[in-house]
């Protein structure tokens, strides 16, 4: 699932960088901590976006805070391994967690007896947002936006489309694009996004959604063309519309997807806010942007703008998943 923010005024660069040796030395200084290096648990595996995010403000938060930052990897069951580890965790600062929404939000819907409480176990302390996910279309589909694959759909005798997961954001699009239109794509569920846009490339399905850096090697061998975009516009294809702007009326298309920064729930909130503040200052940080710039995502949201976004739109995921109609497993 890929929430709407907007840039920070470059005004405020000047300032959250003068801020930072006081965020840095005296501030932190303050009940003796952080005196031990501090744990990033990331609950997914090595060399993913998410592994990648918490590496490069790992990074940045230890330069300031003087201390190291270390990125545990505890992949396993949907999230859920590392997400248990971090709850169990003592709510002392030095355990956070980096994880998509898919841990806090989606397997509420597709785990039977979730170990963990995604609301009472964790504290949100700030929220990385995403740019939208690319609508990508086969050669042989021959759209060029969504009212041409709409009428595509309409008169094929089967069409297709691929997604990198039940229960995931192109799987709910494909059921809310069958509701307004009429049609009937049938999901192809994959597990993860490699497979599925080798099969696109291959026209083995009619179209495909996902992250744009993974479907960047079928747009410029021209296998693939993005017909819209995902809830919000894709900086690197402005000329590509989003669903909304093309019609489309469900409001899943107005929700994105984030990665979190979390901590154990009963961290002091003293914690929390600076750690907030310090994540909010990393998007500012031209190394650990460099760090990340193959990457569609934006800088992070600070607690309050995380709180609010988290509040507002889950039960909107919540309801959008629940139309699924899945058996939790």
């Amino acid at each position: 699932m890929s929430f709407d923010v907007t840039r920070r005024q470059l005004l405020a660069t000047g300032a959250a960088a003068a801020a930072l040796p006081l965020v840095g030395q005296r501030a932190f200084a303050q009940n003796g901590w952080p005196n031990k290096p501090i744990r990033i648990v990331v609950p997914y595996p090595v060399g993913g976006q998410t592994d990648m995010i918490a590496r490069a403000y790992g990074e940045f938060i230890g330069r300031q805070l003087g201390q190291p930052v270390v990125v545990e990897n505890k992949a396993g069951a949907g999230g859920t391994v590392g997400a248990v580890e971090v709850k169990r965790a003592p709510a002392d600062g030095y355990t956070l967690m980096c994880t998509i929404s898919t841990t806090l939000i989606a397997n509420r819907v597709m785990i039977k007896n979730l170990p963990y409480d995604p609301d009472k176990d964790f504290t949100l302390v700030s929220l990385i947002t995403g740019e939208g996910l690319p609508f990508v279309v086969s050669e042989k589909c021959g759209a060029t936006n969504l009212k041409e694959f709409v009428d595509y759909a309409k008169k094929a005798e089967k069409v297709s489309v691929g997604t990198y997961a039940a229960g995931s954001t192109p799987h709910m699009v494909i059921a809310e694009l069958n509701k307004q239109y009429g049609i009937n794509i049938e999901p192809v569920h994959y597990r993860g996004e490699a497979p599925m846009w080798a099969d696109l490339a291959s026209q083995s399905i009619d179209g495909a959604m996902g992250s744009y850096t993974a479907a960047l090697p079928v747009l410029q061998t021209g296998r693939g063309k993005t017909i819209a975009s995902v809830s919000r516009p894709i900086r690197a294809l402005p000329e590509v519309k989003t669903l909304t702007q093309q019609g489309a009326t469900s409001k899943l298309f107005d929700l994105t997807g984030f990665t979190g920064i979390l901590a154990p729930a009963g961290t002091p909130m003293e914690i929390v806010k600076k750690l907030s503040d310090l994540m909010v200052a990393g998007g500012k940080d031209e190394k650990t942007q460099a760090a990340l710039s193959s990457f569609a995502i934006y800088p992070p949201i600070g607690y309050e703008a995380a709180q609010k976004l988290y509040r507002e739109e889950t039960p909107l995921w919540l309801q959008f998943m629940g139309n699924l109609n899945l058996t939790p497993t």
